[in-house]
């Protein structure tokens, strides 16, 4: 069977979702103890050293960048920093379910985005997919407008600044590194939140709260990672659709580490995310195999 470059972005976004919802889910179980930039800041200390090592064994850190790759790395870098910062104010300050229902808003901006800026074409079929997965998501979510607060203006500014970012890694050449990427993604959260951590009273970190962010740290690093690789595969506005994906990975979690068991209208809105993600994979892999297997670039 062909592997098309749909199947493959939407196979890596599904890994991307489960690795930023479980960091998520370890941000937010300290929230109440440790202060959100102390979180952040103590996070990208690991991430920096760990990305910087891997880096620097791999050889990315000797590639030069054009002008132009330059100016879209850095782009991205900063719309990754506003995205942790927006999200993670919201999430913890709000519901995680209000949360989610606002970022599922993602798969349809970048569907149209795409179909605008990139000129993808976007089909009846992938459009009626992404409006039934959406519909499932708001039967999970069920959003009262009363729940809401001003801090679902937050999660909506990162609805925006993930846009960008998957919009902007979209023009990376791919002889860009990947792990350079992720290094400079890091290292900007460090500088950043480092100093906003000048200007609170910092918490003590006992056992649990640090293995809790070195687990939040590992994730976040292959979150970064697979949110860069699934920009350089296949349709961005195929991959999108399964950001949805995110929803089964927070039942899940939810139910382990909170305790939170979804009730019926819950587990039906979840079994319509999934079958529309199984729709759109079992008939991309129907045209993949008509489709010749594209040259592989070197992504390190």
């Amino acid at each position: 069977m062909v592997r098309s470059e749909n199947l493959t972005g939407a196979i890596l976004m599904m890994a991307s979702m489960a690795a930023f919802t479980a960091n998520d889910t370890m941000m937010k179980s300290m929230a109440a103890d440790v202060p959100l930039f102390q979180l952040i800041f103590v996070r990208a200390i690991l991430t920096t050293l760990a990305t910087g090592f891997y880096a620097w064994r791999v050889g990315a850190l000797l590639v030069r960048l054009n002008r132009r790759d330059a100016g879209l790395v850095a782009v991205r870098t900063a719309t990754e920093v506003g995205a942790a910062y927006t999200f993670l104010t919201g999430l913890f300050n709000m519901p995680i379910a209000n949360a989610m229902a606002i970022l599922q808003a993602v798969p349809i901006v970048i569907t149209v985005a795409a179909a605008l800026f990139l000129s993808e074409p976007v089909g009846w079929r992938r459009m009626l997919a992404i409006a039934v997965g959406f519909g499932g998501v708001m039967l999970i979510i069920r959003p009262g407008a009363a729940d809401f607060n001003v801090y679902s203006l937050y999660v909506l500014a990162a609805v925006g600044f993930v846009t960008l970012r998957d919009l902007v890694s979209r023009q990376m050449s791919r002889e860009t590194p990947t792990a350079m990427v992720t290094l400079v993604t890091s290292l900007a959260n460090l500088v950043f939140f480092g100093l906003a951590c000048l200007a609170i009273d910092w918490a003590p970190m006992g056992g649990r709260e640090l293995a809790l962010t070195a687990g939040a740290a590992s994730m976040i690093i292959f979150g970064y990672v697979f949110s860069i690789l699934v920009m350089r595969h296949g349709q961005v506005s195929f991959s999108a659709t399964f950001r949805y994906s995110s929803l089964v990975w927070g039942l899940g979690l939810g139910w382990l580490v909170f305790g939170e068991w979804p009730d019926t209208l819950t587990l039906l809105g979840a079994a319509i995310v999934v079958g529309s993600g199984l729709f759109m994979l079992w008939r991309e892999m129907r045209l993949g195999k008509r489709r010749p297997i594209a040259r592989p670039v070197r992504q390190y």
